[in-house]
């Protein structure tokens, strides 16, 4: 009989944790604009979701199984955040400020190949450069770095974009003809 039970709890754990993420990335997907995508997800995740359910409520009398039901739940929001951490769907913009003029840092990304835009900017201390940077989101990371390695003083605040449209840059993302270091 127990044995029955730990294996019910194991289930309904594993079971939980494989819903809650494909919920976790549908959510994403459907945010990111990936509507196929996120429906075929959808499919998947209900099928789970009702089997995990089924499992609990023919079993709610076992106190055991509605907590492996909410741990499962807790520990798939962080598994599908990590995946969803793994795919790094869309893009990232990276605001800049340096006071660094004679670095060049625009140029130096610009052959690493990021997308720049940048412009003189005036701060509380005086003249500052402010660079615009478009990267796909894989690459933020190594965005970050390089811009701390050409420049450990500088600000820098990131945000997820909606739309982009036009320009030079996406055309060669989407063509796939983006390089990086």
């Amino acid at each position: 009989m127990l044995q029955n039970s730990v294996m019910m709890v194991i289930i309904i754990l594993i079971i939980n944790i494989i819903y809650v993420s494909f919920f976790t990335i549908r959510m994403i997907l459907t945010l990111k604009g990936y509507r196929y995508v996120a429906a075929f997800v959808s499919m998947i995740e209900i099928v789970i979701y009702v089997m995990g359910l089924g499992l609990v409520l023919d079993n709610l009398n076992h106190i055991q199984n509605v907590i492996a039901y909410a741990v499962g739940y807790g520990i798939g929001v962080i598994v599908g955040m990590k995946i969803e951490e793994k795919l790094a769907l869309g893009y990232i913009t990276v605001n800049v400020i340096t006071k660094e003029y004679d670095k060049d840092l625009p140029k130096q990304l610009r052959a690493s190949g990021y997308g720049v835009t940048n412009w003189a900017a005036n701060g509380l201390e005086g003249d500052r450069m402010a660079l615009q940077i478009l990267t796909p989101r894989k690459y933020e990371l190594k965005l970050y770095q390089k811009i701390k390695e050409l420049d450990p003083k500088a600000f820098i605040i990131a945000y997820e974009p909606k739309t982009i449209y036009g320009g030079f840059w996406v055309k060669n993302v989407k063509r796939g003809k983006l390089k990086h270091e």
